[in-house]
């Protein structure tokens, strides 16, 4: 019993650092923007994600409330 937990302790710790190895072992390290406005191949063909849509589509028209984009704009 004892020695499960303490392998999978050890499994879980080595897990963690691998997926954070970004973070603890790069300089100035951070998470990898996997947003959709952060993907060039994206962004070439003109697609973003829908609440930047909706942002622009009410900008063009005029028809943004400052409570509504000060929500959005938080990302």
């Amino acid at each position: 019993m004892l020695q499960a937990f303490i392998v999978s302790a050890i499994l879980l710790i080595i897990g963690i650092l691998i997926l954070g190895f970004r973070i603890f072992f790069i300089k100035n390290g951070e998470f990898p923007n996997i947003h959709i406005g952060g993907n060039q191949g994206l962004k070439k063909q003109g697609i973003s994600c829908a609440t930047t849509q909706v942002r622009d589509e009410q900008k063009s028209k005029n028809l943004i409330n400052k409570e509504v984009y000060n929500e959005i704009t938080q990302f």
